[in-house]
């Protein structure tokens, strides 16, 4: 019964060991901006209302999918995050529903997640690039700053929320 019993848990255990083997994104490197993920009320500096994100982890843990819906104007959008194996870096690609999109590179550096766009143009032509961090604050909740810059020496504010997990 013994020998049974064992071979039974040496079984399992090279079980639990194949599969995850087989977990291709669960590096340290995938899990970077997990702090993300979950039901999300965020408000703005000020305090009032900015919308509701949920934040879940989707196909086999490889990419975080956001759901945000503003908190007025009817506005939502999505977006997929991973981690880009060839690259070594995060992306983020951003779709809404007024036809906006966004795509942004770059990494965690210590509880930030930084990602910036390529150099884009406005509707009047003038170049800039967006800078989007999360930090990680020490109470679970998450701040996001979004800026732009024409040079990348002065930055403008854009949406500056703080993400509070619902309870």
């Amino acid at each position: 019964m013994k020998k049974l019993l064992l071979g039974f848990v040496l079984l399992f255990s090279i079980t639990i060991v194949a599969q995850q083997n087989n977990c291709v994104c669960c590096t340290e490197n995938h899990q970077a901006f997990d702090f993300w993920i979950g039901t999300w009320n965020v408000t703005n500096t000020d305090g009032t209302p900015a919308g509701k994100n949920v934040i879940t982890k989707i196909e086999g843990e490889c990419v975080l999918r956001e759901n945000w819906t503003s908190a007025k104007a009817n506005y939502t959008g999505t977006s997929y995050n991973f981690y880009n194996l060839q690259k070594k870096q995060w992306e983020q690609i951003w779709v809404d529903n007024q036809g906006g999109n966004l795509h942004l590179k770059g990494n965690r550096v210590g509880n930030q997640m930084i990602l910036m766009s390529d150099e884009v143009r406005s509707p009047s032509g003038k170049k800039y690039v967006n800078k989007v961090t999360w930090t990680l604050n020490e109470d679970g909740s998450v701040r996001q700053h979004w800026e732009t810059s024409s040079d990348q020496k002065t930055w403008k504010t854009v949406f500056d929320g703080l993400y509070v997990k619902e309870k």
